[in-house]
């Protein structure tokens, strides 16, 4: 026989007691601990949501029919992992859970909707807006799908009714902050509430191989809002990234049980909707001056794509005792590193120079492949001497000043050679680099 037990539960954190208080002990809040029922049976284990399980052997698990459904929208299918060009098997894993995140007019629910109209069986459930303002921006954005289904709701036990009903193949659920369950005790967009919903429809999916997509907000300092236990309840997390005033939006995988997780997917926000970058080497490259000091082209590597990137680097006189160091797109730890191995191997005196490094069209570069370029970038600039604008930079900076191989070097050097790029830095270490790009400019 079923019993209850009373719990406490702080609508802040979701810290539990088993006796109420005035003040939360996690989080130091007064007054949030709110009244929670929870149905146990009679050997004592919680009984709400507890879903029938059966013991299965590998071998006897059969794959027919699970296969990856194509959003038809190339760069996203890249990122959900499994793409292959001029293919159909990249794209959404039955019963996934994918979490999408960005800041605010980003474009989030824009791409979800170009998704939705790509595919059957989708029911879009919106928590942010009514049926009729989501009608209005599907056909500003001149999106075409007659069949595509919608649901303006925040009540979880309602949203979970409609799915048994409906059986969509995907659910989009806009967003994960706005949706709320009765039967916990906080409001909405609160760290129990976002939890626990998201673990009632995690269970969902599962248990009816239905594909869900969930849309987060995102906190000021970029992180998913809500709990850490949100992104590892889920199977894919994506994040939307943009600068300001760009049009360059780049879909970034952070989590992927069906994939890399170092893929991106490069866009384009335009007046309908986010439109697909085949060649983001040309983007990034298209605005860029020739024959200026500062300005040098590497090789980057995400995932299973190569692009080139432009690095400009600005020095200029310190006008207090300490010089600035500011990098946009690039590591600044990194970037203190580089400029010491300038001043102690390669005899640049950066001493008294403010030192500022941009990756230009706003794409975040991680890794150390692009040493040499920020190095050679910095030299351009401290010496005024432009670098040849058909060269192409890359390798890793020791602390010796030695320069190191880097991987994917055969698919770096394609992608340089495809855009013109036929001119490359031979030497060992960095003084010698220096000296080899700048002369005969």
């Amino acid at each position: 026989m079923a019993k209850s037990e009373l719990m406490f539960v702080c609508n802040n954190c979701g810290e539990e007691y088993i006796k109420w208080q005035g003040k939360c002990d996690s989080c130091s809040q007064w007054g949030t601990l709110k009244e929670f029922k929870i149905a146990k049976d009679s050997t004592g284990r919680k009984t709400q949501n507890q879903p029938t399980s059966e013991v299965v052997t590998l071998e006897n698990v059969t794959l027919t029919d699970f296969k990856r459904s194509s959003t038809k929208i190339a760069e996203f299918d890249r990122v959900l992992g499994g793409y292959i060009k001029d293919s159909a098997v990249g794209g959404i894993v039955p019963g996934s859970v994918i979490l999408l995140g960005g800041d605010p007019g980003i474009g989030k629910s824009t791409l979800l909707l170009q998704v939705a109209s790509n595919l059957d069986n989708i029911l879009y459930v919106s928590g942010e807006e009514s049926v009729e303002q989501i009608k209005m921006r599907f056909d500003r954005l001149g999106l075409k799908s007659p069949k595509l289904k919608l649901l303006a709701e925040t009540d979880l036990n309602a949203i979970l009714k409609v799915l048994t009903t409906e059986k969509p193949d995907l659910v989009i659920i806009d967003s994960i902050q706005t949706i709320f369950s009765t039967d916990f005790p906080s409001t909405p967009g609160s760290i129990v509430q976002v939890r626990e919903c998201a673990m009632r429809l995690q269970t969902f999916a599962k248990s009816s191989h239905t594909s869900v997509i969930l849309v987060g907000h995102v906190t000021k300092e970029g992180s998913v809002a809500g709990p850490r236990i949100l992104e590892h309840l889920v199977d894919v997390v994506l994040y939307l990234e943009g600068e300001d005033f760009s049009n360059t939006r780049i879909l970034r995988g952070v989590k992927n049980r069906f994939g890399a997780t170092d893929e991106i997917g490069i866009f384009e926000m335009g007046e309908k909707g986010l439109i697909e970058i085949n060649n983001p080497s040309k983007l990034f490259l298209e605005e860029r001056l020739k024959n200026v000091a500062g300005s040098v082209v590497t090789a980057t590597v995400e995932g299973t794509r190569s692009f080139l990137v432009e690095v400009q680097a600005l020095t200029t006189p310190a006008n207090f005792g300490f010089p600035q160091r500011r990098a946009a797109g690039f590591d600044l730890n990194r970037l203190q590193l580089i400029i010491a191995v300038l001043q102690k191997r390669a005899g640049l005196n950066l001493a008294n120079q403010d030192v500022f490094i941009n990756i230009a069209g706003g794409v975040k570069i991680k890794e150390t492949a692009a040493d040499l370029a920020v190095a050679l970038a910095i030299a351009s600039s401290l010496e005024n001497k432009a670098i040849n604008s058909k060269t192409c930079l890359f390798g890793e900076l020791g602390l010796s000043g030695e320069i190191r191989a880097v991987s994917f070097k055969k698919k770096r050097l394609a992608e340089a050679e495809r855009m013109g790029f036929d001119e490359m830095i031979k030497a060992k270490d960095l003084e010698a680099a220096i000296k080899e790009a700048t002369a005969n400019v």
